[in-house]
């Protein structure tokens, strides 16, 4: 299953509806890191995605987006074949 990473906060109530989902679909593990802890990696997600709202989400190597993009992938049928490609 690929790496699923995800940049957070502690009171963001979609990082929770993502979490809920991805474990739904399988997903044991996801490494969350908290940008309301650290603002160095605040910056990092920002320049990643070029995006400032959490969640922001990876599959393996593909930016899947916030938790509206994730629940739009999955009502397409294409989240799980993403969390099990390699």
């Amino acid at each position: 299953m690929n790496k699923v990473l995800m940049y957070s906060t502690g009171v963001c109530p979609y990082c929770i509806r993502a979490e809920q989902l991805l474990k739904q679909r399988g997903v044991s593990e996801i490494e969350k890191i908290r940008i309301d802890l650290d603002p160095v990696r605040r910056d990092e997600m920002m320049n990643r995605t070029g995006r400032r709202t959490v969640p922001q989400i990876y599959i393996g190597d593909t930016h899947v987006g916030g938790y509206d993009d994730l629940a739009a992938l999955d009502h397409a049928g294409g989240l799980l074949p993403l969390l099990s490609a390699e």
